[in-house]
């Protein structure tokens, strides 16, 4: 087939693009962030003429490259401080590509032996990482066994909705058959990700009774009013059945306090949750393990590898201290996958919403082979060391704000005291083409928000950023 015969050209045209690529932005010869109009730009890629008559190959496939690599957000520009989203390991990135070559959907084993057996291998090592027993995968299954197990998702929104069904199946296993009995209640943290109420809603306990714990000035759990609050939702008739804590939130990556939340959830017979997300990479940092103490005693924990293990998106864990509880959260017959047949691996689609489901652990694997346990640690240690000096120098300038001294890599802080004037000044960044941040909502303030995603920025980067704060602040 002619695909295939151009299948070692054209990969070696997208390979030198991408390696091109990467070059520039590192070298900051582009802007960081360019943003046509959809109209426009799929006009500029030819997807209307493309599609209608084929012929991406070739010199055609060179040109398309070109004009989609230039109108890309540049994650391996030093100039990016935007989001929680990897700037990836080249190794990770070649996993994604023979994942997508190979398309091996390996929710059951025989459709995928070696991604199945990678993953399996994985989550054991994430596993191990909170400190939870592992077994085997022929051992996986025993249902007089009380060890650890869990499952890779594509994405952390989707890892959330799985932990939660699997609290949901653990405290009211008649859920599933005989539905919602209308009292059932979820805490959540104030600086929750907001995939904790769509999920509550998905499951179909209804967003409402999805409840704010109580917070601190900074927006840390106040573990020492939970009490009265489940007496008080008792008293109306409601039933706590989970609780979740962050580590790390989102706005300003703050550490819920683990063990005294958790030593709560168990005197009340409640699931306890913790959103480990972002703040997953402390478990490999000897540095910053202890912002982390207390992750081993929930019953579940999801944890994103696209964040801070520098794995391409997406790639997010599910991960349960009893596998039994993950095992059950599903009920489903599905004669042509499940049946009596030889079983030499791990099948994980009964763990996910998931039928169909991409070979996440090899581009978490690839990316910690490359890198090694050490080489992840010093990477860990460098963003959350970055954002903690960027906020000394920002502290010491004249203007300028820092809400709260980082405990990971996340670092809010403002130019000024007016809340519009934060998002102008963002706005005039972007434009500038330098620099990309964002902002958030945090003390019912609105601050301009940085995370340290790329291990290339340094100090200079940091000064550069505020230099041309200042300079817009002047201008307005």
């Amino acid at each position: 087939m002619k695909d295939i015969q151009n299948f070692l050209s054209d990969t070696e045209i997208v390979s030198q693009a991408l390696n091109d690529y990467i070059i520039e932005s590192k070298n900051k010869t582009t802007p960081v962030l360019k943003q046509l109009p959809s109209e426009e730009l799929s006009k500029l890629l030819n997807l209307d003429n493309l599609v209608k008559e084929g012929g991406l190959t070739g010199n055609i496939l060179k040109k398309f490259m070109s004009d989609y690599l230039d109108n890309t957000t540049r994650l391996h520009h030093s100039g990016y401080m935007a989001h929680q989203v990897a700037t990836t390991h080249p190794m990770g990135a070649l996993g994604s590509f023979i994942d997508g070559t190979t398309n091996n959907p390996m929710g059951i084993n025989e459709m995928g032996p070696a991604a199945s057996s990678i993953e399996y291998f994985m989550i054991n090592w994430m596993l191990e990482k909170i400190g939870w027993r592992t077994v085997p995968s022929y051992q996986q299954l025993d249902p007089s066994s009380d060890h650890a197990g869990g499952v890779l998702t594509h994405g952390g929104s989707l890892a959330n909705l799985t932990a939660l069904l699997a609290a949901r199946s653990a405290m009211v296993p008649e859920f599933w058959t005989e539905g919602n009995p209308g009292n059932l209640i979820i805490l959540v943290p104030e600086q929750s990700h907001y995939s904790m109420k769509r999920s509550v809603a998905i499951l179909g306990l209804g967003e409402k009774n999805c409840i704010t714990l109580p917070a601190d000035h900074d927006g840390r759990i106040l573990s020492h009013e939970i009490p009265a609050l489940l007496q008080a939702l008792k008293q109306k008739g409601k039933r706590v059945i989970a609780l979740v804590a962050n580590a790390c939130g989102t706005a300003a990556g703050l550490y819920d306090p683990l063990p005294e939340v958790s030593k709560i959830c168990r005197e009340h017979n409640i699931w306890f949750h913790i959103d480990a997300a972002h703040g997953g990479g402390a478990l490999l940092s000897k540095k910053y393990r202890h912002l982390i103490q207390g992750i081993e005693l929930a019953d579940s924990v999801i944890w994103d590898a696209h964040k801070m293990l520098r794995v391409p998106a997406v790639c997010a864990a599910v991960l349960v201290r009893d596998h039994r509880h993950l095992d059950h959260a599903f009920t489903q017959e599905a004669s042509y996958l499940f049946h009596k047949k030889d079983q030499p691996g791990f099948d994980f689609m009964p763990r996910t919403v998931e039928c169909t489901k991409a070979g996440l652990g090899l581009r978490l694997f690839m990316t910690v082979a490359a890198m090694g346990e050490s080489g992840l640690e010093n990477h860990v240690n460098l963003l959350v060391d970055m954002a903690i000096q960027a906020a000394e120098y920002i502290h010491q300038q004249d203007g300028f704000e820092v809400a709260i001294s980082p405990e990971t890599n996340i670092l809010c802080f403002r130019c000024g005291s007016d809340d519009d004037l934060q998002l102008e000044i963002r706005r005039r960044l972007l434009e500038r083409g330098n620099f990309f941040i964002s902002t958030t909502l945090y003390r019912e303030k609105r601050w301009l928000r940085l995370v340290f995603m790329n291990p290339s920025i340094t100090m200079n980067d940091v000064r550069d950023l505020v230099t041309e704060v200042r300079e817009i602040r002047a201008e307005l």
